[in-house]
């Protein structure tokens, strides 16, 4: 005689079945924000300061850099834009990488080595050995830089992907502004006493590993169910004990961004990042020398710099706040023409009320522009490709940031007036507008 046993009940059945064929994207759907989210968020957003703090560190010591080694707005472009250069091929590697070995990893080796490599700068003997370890450094950061935003995507529940990932955006300006107080308060001490603290902050690495776990997208991808489902708990999703579907298992090749419907996204994505980070790297690069050439000075300007990276902040709100009501499509393309209005106004201003208005208005707009940028650009791609496709952005975007100090500096060396060379950067935010219009929205979709 059999042992009597109890028949599943048929919503217990329906669950297993669910469970067994669940895609891993919608173990993010009941997922809950918690505390864990919080602390990764932390990491992650400290490491977005550090890659901020890198990038505009020098620009407001750049009269110490000029007097120390006897250079003139032209060798000083070079010398800041050498983190950019090795950035470029630094993100293309890295992005691949990141895709084949693991987030986690990519993040904290990049962002350690780029602690040693600023250390190293601070005892540069000349400009030849300063833009070699800064290239150096460029590639090392160029880790971190391209993965932070699709890595903190990829841990996020789906309907607070879009706001979360904006906010992680205001990353930005607080780097600016511990650039410019840095410049204030270490100034006096020297170029290289800034890029010692560059050194010390790589030491958040230690952080960003213990802190953050591995993608439960990139574990399930790559056939390790366990511990996709083990980070999945930590994470608060009622389904982690699902076992999980994925698009492929096949890491992605880089040329697959140029094949099937990702070709026609990949190339508008990357014309995209050019013209906008242009638009925007243009100006920041020579905004104090800018704003001295309209009669302010240069305490004045830091002081201009720092009130305009403080409007960033509630632009990236409350493009986080609208972004989930009216999708990530519409907030971007009305951000970018009110930044293009108010580039102009600023371009033509004829009193410092006008001056001050509006590049309040372009920063308002441009950063909430960024932020919404920042998480749409990360949602275009599947796992298998979303690391290499956001290095391809990220390389798009540092071509720009390249060029743009080298350009603007070349225009300011020939007496290029104010208004001609904001004009030229502002058209650049025109044509960011115009290439947005024929990207797809993805606002509550969940990730490949």
């Amino acid at each position: 005689m059999r042992p009597h046993v109890a028949p599943f009940s048929e919503e217990l059945l329906m669950t297993a079945v669910e469970q067994r064929t669940l895609p891993i994207g919608a173990a993010f759907d009941r997922m809950p924000f918690t505390r864990r989210h919080a602390l990764i968020a932390l990491a992650l957003f400290i490491a977005f300061v550090i890659e901020s703090w890198e990038q505009l560190a020098l620009i407001y010591v750049s009269g110490d850099l000029s007097t120390r080694f006897g250079i003139d707005e032209g060798g000083v472009g070079i010398v800041l834009s050498a983190v950019a250069f090795g950035m470029i091929p630094g993100v293309l590697v890295w992005g691949p990488v990141a895709d084949r070995v693991g987030r986690r990893p990519a993040a904290f080796w990049s962002l350690l080595a780029y602690g040693v490599c600023a250390f190293a700068s601070a005892f540069a003997p000349g400009t030849a050995a300063l833009v070699g370890i800064r290239v150096l450094s460029g590639l090392a950061l160029a880790g971190v830089y391209t993965i932070t935003f699709p890595y903190f995507l990829e841990l996020l529940p789906t309907r607070h992907r879009g706001r979360a990932a904006v906010y992680l955006s205001i990353g930005w300006p607080i780097g600016m502004l511990a650039a410019i107080g840095a410049s204030v308060t270490l100034g006096d001490l020297g170029w290289h006493v800034v890029v010692l603290a560059s050194a010390v902050a790589g030491l958040w690495a230690f952080a960003v590993r213990a802190w953050v776990p591995e993608s439960p997208y990139w574990l399930a991808a790559r056939g390790r169910q366990d511990e996709a489902r083990a980070v999945l708990r930590t994470l608060g999703s009622p389904d982690a004990d699902a076992a999980f579907t994925v698009a492929t298992t096949r890491v992605g090749r880089p040329l697959d961004l140029l094949r099937g419907g990702l070709a026609r996204i990949t190339l508008v994505m990357l014309a995209l990042n050019f013209v906008f980070n242009w638009g925007y790297w243009g100006l920041q690069t020579w905004l104090p020398t800018l704003l001295q050439g309209k009669g302010l000075s240069l305490s004045a300007s830091l002081g201009f710099a720092a009130l305009s990276a403080l409007m960033m902040i509630p632009g990236y709100v409350s493009a986080s706040l609208l972004t989930g009501r009216f999708g990530r499509k519409r907030v971007f393309l009305v951000y970018v023409v009110a930044a293009a209005l108010g580039g102009f106004w600023f371009a033509t201003a004829d009193t410092t009320f006008e001056l001050y208005a509006g590049n309040f208005v372009l920063s308002f707009f441009s950063l909430g522009a960024w932020g919404v940028w920042n998480t749409w650009n990360g949602e275009f791609f599947p796992t298998a490709l979303r690391g290499t496709g956001y290095s391809w952005a990220t390389a798009a975007q540092l071509v720009a940031t390249t060029a743009a100090p080298s350009v603007v500096g070349l225009l300011l060396a020939r007496a290029t007036g104010f208004t001609a060379v904001m004009l030229i950067i502002n058209a650049f935010m025109v044509v960011t507008a115009l290439l947005a219009l024929p990207l797809p929205e993805t606002e509550g979709r969940e990730l490949e």
